[in-house]
């Protein structure tokens, strides 16, 4: 048995997820008594497979076939990736380029799909376990196949650690040009694009506590003490206090930073969607019943007002 997890770059770095992939696939792997390949295509492949090379993975297929991501190069390698290798489960990232081709996949390979999966687990069949309302109530899909598609949350699993003995493996794909309807030509960030929030270490987030614009200024003050980047919660991007590329949250972007600063905000469960998976969270809140303090790992129960400024001057700002 096999389980294929299909890794994600951009602008010619692996990301994140293609890693958090590796790690949800050896469990599945392990749940199914499963070897774990794990395939990318286009772009460094070279570079990309040997990073891909973690603890746990078994087999890295390489596809060395253009420099970015494109639709219908993608449907065509990996259709032809599973063709080879039959894998029992085909794992995606949830993402705006998953989404874009593990449909595609699922229908030429006649396997159902589940997406945005947060849990998977095996007990006979495969039960994928998604959130639904704005991630208020959660549910249990139970595939009634033995094989499927799954396209996988990013920021749910813990990456596989590095290391381990996988070998790298070229993989011949046979790209019918004709079927390729579309081109990059090139990258272009949405307004305000220079910051990429989810690739930040460190993360100064304001909520709707901050009251208005102009006190943005305490929060800019206290991230550039921090040497960190400011994002925000969906009601301060509403206001047009700041763009949208610096939402966390399920309407957002989903983060991982090593430190998440949540200042002034509640905790809603659509904001906690998008940054549970911070390594260390720090929430700033008048409200001590406030849900984020639910899931930080510290907590100041005070005026933002007069905690932020303190900070500030306590890091040299």
């Amino acid at each position: 048995m096999t389980v294929l997890a299909v890794a994600e770059h951009r602008r010619g770095e692996l990301r994140d997820v293609s890693h958090e992939l590796a790690g949800a696939g050896r469990e599945l792997a392990d749940a199914t008594d499963s070897e774990l390949h794990l395939a990318v295509v286009s772009g460094d492949v070279d570079a990309f497979g040997e990073a891909l090379v973690r603890e746990g993975v078994d087999r890295v297929h390489t596809v060395d076939y253009g420099e970015e991501f494109n639709h219908d190069v993608s449907v065509q390698a990996v259709e032809q990736l599973a063709g080879e290798l039959d894998p029992d489960y085909l794992l995606v990232p949830h993402t705006v380029n998953g989404l874009d081709y593990a449909p595609a996949v699922a229908e030429r390979l006649g396997l159902p799909i589940v997406t945005d999966a947060v849990d998977m687990a095996v007990d006979g069949n495969l039960a994928v376990t998604r959130e639904m309302y704005g991630s208020k109530v959660e549910t249990t899909i139970e595939v009634d196949a033995d094989r499927a598609v799954v396209t996988l949350r990013p920021a749910e699993w813990p990456q596989a650690p590095t290391g381990g003995d996988a070998t790298v493996e070229p993989f011949d794909v046979s790209i019918d040009e004709s079927a390729v309807r579309s081109t990059v030509t090139g990258f272009e960030e949405v307004a305000g694009g220079d910051v990429d929030i989810s690739e930040a270490d460190v993360l100064v987030s304001v909520g709707r506590g901050i009251e208005e614009e102009d006190n943005l200024d305490i929060i800019r003050d206290l991230a550039e003490a921090l040497d960190a980047t400011v994002s925000a919660s969906r009601p301060v991007v509403d206001s047009g206090w700041l763009p949208k590329n610096r939402q966390v949250g399920q309407s957002g972007k989903v983060v991982t930073p090593d430190v998440y600063i949540a200042i002034g905000i509640s905790g809603a469960v659509q904001h906690v969607a998008g940054m549970k998976g911070a390594d260390t969270i720090i929430a700033i809140n008048t409200d001590p019943n406030a849900p984020i303090f639910d899931i930080a790992d510290y907590g100041i129960v005070d005026d933002l007002f007069e905690v932020v400024p303190a900070l500030t001057e306590q890091f040299g700002g």
